[in-house]
């Protein structure tokens, strides 16, 4: 709930003064035990919560920090599930809806009777070949838990370039507000994309290539260097990073 609805709300005598500090209270740091906190504002700012990134997190402090955003505001998201972990995130299931990506990456937790916010805006994803759909796939995962709607052209990549302008014709055709496109290799994927349309574009490098630079190195350097102008990059396999900023874009 917005600041302005609470104070709407408050003004309007429809909830009282120990109501809304107990609503606004609600978007504050929450500590739990000596080394987990969790931003609750995030979601008020962002319109997704903190993402819990489960990498390098013992099971005990997963499965706390998983149950505090539920408590708090009946979602959580989870990126970077190891094989190991999924046990932890099945416990979940029981109670609660759960959705991953395919590549099993990226988990949202939700409680069942959580309302869907109505869409607001349209992203646009492209990636460049099917290696790259998984990282795809954790933008859209993420930019539809955000309230925002998708429209997808996977396969599009520069080394056939027709499929490339039908794919941008296409995004564009649907009116998206914002285009995620999604590289490795090279990574000229995105640069083709911006010359070619007048709204945003994000570019996300994979770690998908050959011999040197095919961590996603070459991809980076090549999007950073690009002389195709409004085109902005996130780190190399950073789907978290570019769906906050379509979702972002979204919101405005």
């Amino acid at each position: 709930m917005q600041l302005r609805t609470i104070l709407e709300r408050l003004a309007r005598g429809e909830i009282g003064l120990e109501e809304a500090e107990k609503l606004i209270r609600s978007w504050e740091v929450r500590r739990l035990g000596e080394t987990l906190k969790l931003d609750l504002g995030r979601e008020v700012r962002m319109g997704l919560p903190e993402v819990i990134l489960a990498q390098w997190k013992g099971e005990e402090d997963l499965r706390k920090a998983i149950s505090g955003a539920l408590e708090a505001r009946g979602r959580a998201l989870v990126s970077r599930i190891s094989e190991g972990q999924i046990p932890i995130i099945e416990e979940f299931e029981r109670e609660y809806h759960v959705r991953r990506s395919p590549n099993a990456r990226v988990y949202v937790i939700r409680r069942r009777d959580l309302p869907s916010s109505q869409p607001k805006g349209k992203v646009g994803i492209i990636a460049a070949g099917t290696s790259d759909v998984p990282i795809a796939e954790e933008v859209r995962l993420m930019v539809e838990e955000g309230g925002c709607s998708t429209v997808r052209a996977y396969d599009a990549g520069v080394a056939n370039l027709k499929r490339t302008l039908d794919a941008v014709a296409d995004v564009v055709e649907e009116g998206a507000d914002v285009i995620v496109a999604i590289a490795g290799m090279e990574g000229s994927l995105p640069s083709v994309v911006a010359s070619l349309v007048d709204t945003l574009v994000i570019g996300l490098p994979t770690s998908v290539g050959y011999g040197m630079g095919g961590g996603g190195e070459a991809a980076l350097l090549s999007m950073l260097q690009s002389c195709a102008p409004g085109l902005v990059v996130v780190n190399i396999d950073n789907s978290v990073a570019a769906a906050y900023a379509a979702i972002s874009v979204c919101r405005r």
